[in-house]
């Protein structure tokens, strides 16, 4: 009988932001996160109210290995960011 292998899953990382309506150029916070795998060494970042580029940088570091693969602006003050890393 042959061997069957199990296929390594991607990680999934989708986060829902938002601007201060109040303050023209404010900075996007984290309103959501949803997580489908892991996130280590970043996981601290992805908390809401916490900053997007802060989480940003840490999951799109070279040696983390996450990508964006899809981002929206839903209005001029709310988005999402979809991230994905293979194993």
């Amino acid at each position: 009988m042959a061997r069957v292998k199990a296929l390594l899953q991607h990680d999934l990382v989708l986060i829902s932001w938002s601007r201060n309506p109040l303050v023209p150029g404010s900075a996007r916070r984290i309103v959501s996160v949803r997580v489908i795998g892991n996130t280590k060494p970043c996981t601290f970042t992805l908390v809401p109210g916490a900053l997007v580029i802060n989480a940003l940088n840490c999951l799109l570091d070279n040696d983390i290995g996450f990508k964006v693969v899809f981002s929206k602006k839903t209005s001029k003050i709310t988005g999402f960011l979809l991230l994905e890393r293979e194993r």
